[in-house]
């Protein structure tokens, strides 16, 4: 499970970075590259000149709209996902229903010939496992130690917010400006 902290997947890409022959670059993140990128920005700041975020709520976002009711409701499945071994049995039942349904619901809806990519991909050997483990590790952390490890992103920093986000609420969208002052309006 360590292999999936968030630490250490943000330290992954600061050595990225390095290795590519850069000192920083522009950090761009969706859903869980969203919050790498956000953990990237707040653990190395030296590396990232400016930073982009889809739909990925900001740590301290998420940790409070994980309290209001609607949001727990949205976001069940961080977890389900934490019980061992169960939800790999329950994402691969019936030719992959459960993660059918999430594509299903997406707005707009992926097509078949999408579709069935992503079960092709989901098929592979220990794929369902890597996918899971994210949120396993995510909700490992203890809320205490999280909250601490929350430091302002000194980025210039734009947010993009989906409005129709089946999974995260629009109370998630803006970050406090203490955590993200270089918030960039678009």
């Amino acid at each position: 499970m360590e292999a999936y902290a968030t630490d250490r997947l943000a330290a992954d890409i600061h050595g990225l970075i390095g290795a590519l022959g850069a000192e920083s670059a522009m950090l761009v993140g969706h859903d869980w590259g969203g919050t790498l990128a956000w953990t990237t920005a707040m653990n190395h700041p030296e590396v990232v000149d400016k930073l982009a975020i889809l739909n990925a709520a900001h740590p301290r976002r998420l940790q409070e709209g994980l309290k209001n009711p609607n949001q727990l409701r949205k976001s069940w499945y961080f977890f389900f996902f934490a019980i061992p071994e169960l939800p790999e049995d329950v994402v691969r039942a019936r030719d992959w229903h459960f993660f059918r349904h999430f594509l299903h619901d997406a707005k707009p809806p992926y097509t078949p010939e999408e579709m069935d990519r992503y079960i092709e991909a989901w098929s592979q050997p220990d794929a369902a496992a890597g996918m899971i483990n994210y949120y396993r590790a995510s909700v490992r952390t203890p809320q205490k130690e999280a909250k601490a490890a929350i430091r302002p992103v000194s980025a210039p920093t734009t947010v993009i917010w989906g409005q129709r986000d089946s999974y995260l609420g629009d109370a998630l969208a803006e970050p406090e400006h203490g955590d993200v002052p270089n918030l960039v309006s678009v």
